[in-house]
C-alpha cells in the first residue's frame, strides 16, 4: 500500500476515533438520564455501536478500494495517452506519405519519380515492421565494429580492421527484454576518410545516420571539427543520439573524466550530459607477470543500460518521430523537384514572350516613353507563368499585375540602365551603332525577361513578393541579368534573333529599291 493512502487511513482512524468518544460521551449522559428504562438505554448503546462500526467500515472502504480504482483507472488513462502519442505521430507519417505520393506524380522525370516512390514505399515498409533502427557512426577507426561486436555479445565483423574495412552499411538484430519491437543495430562505414572512394562511403554513412531512431556517435577521444559539424548536423534534425567515448582503457581515469567533461561541454544544448558514455569495446590484450596474455572483457554496461533505459522509454516515440521525419524530408526532397521542373517550364515562358516582344518592338518601334508599357511582361505572359505554378489568373488581373511591375521597373531606373548596358555590349559585338529599332527590339526582350524572372519567384513564393516587396525582387533579378557572362550570351542571341533579321529585311528594302530605281517603277 502506497505511503500516502497509509498516512490518509491513520488520519481518518484518528478523526473518526475522537468524534467516536465525543459521541460516547453524550450518548452516556443520555443512557444516565434514560436509566429508568434499561430497554430504551440498552437500544441506544446498540446503535451508537453499530453507527461508530458503519462509519469506520465505510471510510476503510473508501480509502482501501474506491480511492484505489480511481487511481488505477488514472494510471490506465495515462496509459492509454500514452501508447496514443505514437499512434497520432504514424497516422501524421502516413498522411504525409500520401501527400508525397501526390507530389510524386507531379514529377515528370521518371528515374527521379520512380527514386522517390522507392524510398516512400521503404518508409511504408519501416512503419509496417515497426523495427527500431539504431546505427553505429563515427570516424574510420574509433571502433564502431568493436562496439557491435560487444553489444551484440559474438563476433559480427571484423576487429582491429585498417579504415575502410566497413564499406556498406551492415545490420543485425538483437531483441531486449522488456520490449516488443525488434532493435536493428546497423555498423557504418567511417566518416572523413580520404579519396573518392571515402567520400562515397562517407555519403552512405550519413544517409544511414539520418534514417536512425537512435544514433551512436562513436570517438576515441575529444571531439574534432570535423566531427562536430555533422553530429551537429543530425541532432539539428531531430536524430535522437548518444556520444560515445571509446577505447577508454587507453587513458586514466582522471584523463578519461577529463574528456568526458570536455565532450558534455561541447555538446551541451542538443546531447545531455547523461547521454555521454564512456565504454572500452575492445580492451587491449595484458601480459601477465607469467608470461601469459590475458583479455580483459570489453567494459560496455554503462552504454547498454543507457541504450535500455531509452528504448524502453521512448522507443515508441523514437520510431514514430523518426519516421514521421523521413516523411517529411522525402516530401521536401519531392518539393524541390517540382520546384526546379516548374522553374524550368517558366523560363522557356520567359524566353519565349521576351524575343517575341523584342520582335513587335523591332518592327514597330515606340517612341521611348512607349518603351516601358511594350517591354514590360504583358498578360498573357503572367496568366501562363501562374499556370505553371497552379495558379488560375485571367487576363484582367494578369493586365494589373503586368502594369505594376512596369511601373516599379520605370521608378527603379532599369530601363535607362538596360538601354545603356545592351548599347554598349551591341556596339562591341556587331561593330557599327546599329538602327534604333533594334536597340529598342534588344532592350525589350531584356526588360521582359527581368520582369518574367520577377513573377516567377512572386509565384515560386505563394503570390508574394516577400518582405522586400516587389521592388527587391525586381532589382535582385537586374543584378543577376547585367553580369557580363549572362549579357555575352544574351547579346550574341539577340543578334542571331533580331539584329539578323532587322538587316537582312534592311537589306532586301534597299535592293528592292534599287531595282525600282533601275527599272525607273
Amino acid at each position: 500500500m502506497p505511503l500516502s493512502r497509509i498516512v490518509t487511513l491513520i488520519i481518518g482512524l484518528i478523526l473518526i476515533l475522537g468524534l467516536s468518544l465525543w459521541l460516547i460521551d453524550s450518548l452516556s449522559r443520555l443512557y444516565w438520564q434514560l436509566s429508568y428504562s434499561p430497554l430504551l438505554g440498552n437500544l441506544l448503546l446498540l446503535l451508537l455501536v453499530v453507527l461508530i462500526g458503519a462509519l469506520i467500515a465505510a471510510f476503510v472502504y473508501y480509502v482501501l478500494v474506491i480511492r484505489s480504482g480511481e487511481q488505477r483507472s488514472r494510471r490506465k488513462r495515462q496509459q492509454r495517452k500514452q501508447v496514443q502519442i505514437p499512434a497520432v505521430k504514424s497516422e501524421a507519417a502516413s498522411s504525409t506519405l500520401q501527400a508525397v505520393k501526390q507530389q510524386v506524380a507531379q514529377i515528370q522525370d521518371e528515374v527521379a519519380r520512380q527514386a522517390l516512390l522507392s524510398k516512400s514505399r521503404e518508409i511504408e515498409a519501416n512503419l509496417a515492421r515497426g523495427e527500431i533502427q539504431v546505427v553505429i557512426f563515427g570516424t574510420g577507426s574509433a571502433g564502431k565494429t568493436s562496439l557491435v561486436n560487444a553489444i551484440m555479445g559474438r563476433m559480427v565483423g571484423r576487429v582491429d580492421a585498417p579504415m575502410g574495412t566497413t564499406t556498406v552499411g551492415e545490420t543485425y538484430c538483437m531483441r531486449l527484454k522488456g520490449l516488443e519491437r525488434k532493435i536493428l543495430i546497423t555498423d557504418t562505414p567511417g566518416i572523413l576518410e580520404a579519396g573518392i572512394a571515402g567520400t562515397e562511403r562517407e555519403q552512405l554513412a550519413r544517409e544511414l545516420a539520418t534514417s536512425a531512431d537512435l544514433l551512436l556517435f562513436v570517438v576515441d577521444n575529444d571531439l574534432r571539427r570535423s566531427e562536430y559539424e555533422p553530429l551537429r548536423a543530425l541532432a539539428e534534425i531531430g536524430k535522437r543520439s548518444l556520444l560515445v567515448l571509446n577505447k577508454t582503457d587507453l587513458y586514466t581515469e582522471e584523463d578519461k573524466e577529463a574528456i568526458l567533461a570536455r565532450l558534455r561541454q561541447r555538446v551541451r544544448g542538443f546531447i545531455a550530459a547523461s547521454d555521454v558514455v564512456a565504454v572500452s569495446a575492445n580492451p587491449q590484450s595484458v601480459q601477465l607477470e607469467n608470461s601469459e596474455i590475458f583479455q580483459p572483457e570489453p567494459e560496455i554496461i554503462p552504454l547498454l543500460r543507457r541504450m535500455a533505459a531509452i528504448l524502453r522509454a521512448e522507443g515508441e516515440d523514437l520510431v514514430a518521430d523518426n519516421i514521421l521525419l523521413q516523411s517529411l524530408r522525402l516530401g521536401e526532397e519531392a518539393r524541390k523537384l517540382i520546384d526546379a521542373q516548374r522553374r524550368r517550364q517558366a523560363d522557356k515562358i520567359v524566353e519565349r514572350f521576351q524575343w517575341i516582344g523584342a520582335g513587335v518592338v523591332s518592327v514597330t518601334p515606340l517612341p521611348m516613353v512607349d518603351l516601358l508599357a511594350t517591354a514590360a511582361v504583358n498578360a498573357q505572359m503572367v496568366v501562363e507563368i501562374g499556370r505553371v505554378y497552379g495558379c488560375e489568373l485571367n487576363m484582367e488581373r494578369g493586365r494589373e499585375l503586368a502594369l505594376s511591375l512596369a511601373k516599379t521597373i520605370a521608378g527603379l531606373g532599369i530601363v535607362k540602365g538596360a538601354l545603356q548596358l545592351l548599347s554598349t555590349a551591341l556596339q562591341l559585338n556587331v561593330g557599327t551603332f546599329i538602327i534604333g529599332r533594334a536597340i529598342q527590339g534588344v532592350t525589350a526582350a531584356y526588360l521582359t525577361r527581368i520582369a518574367g524572372k520577377s513573377f516567377i519567384e512572386y509565384f515560386r513564393n505563394d503570390q508574394d513578393w516577400g518582405d522586400g516587396g516587389m521592388t527587391e525582387v525586381v532589382q535582385r533579378q537586374f543584378q543577376l541579368n547585367r553580369r557580363d557572362e549572362f549579357i555575352k550570351d544574351f547579346v550574341q542571341e539577340a543578334i542571331a534573333r533580331v539584329v539578323r533579321p532587322l538587316t537582312e529585311r534592311a537589306e532586301l528594302v534597299e535592293e528592292d529599291q534599287e531595282r525600282r530605281l533601275g527599272t525607273g517603277d
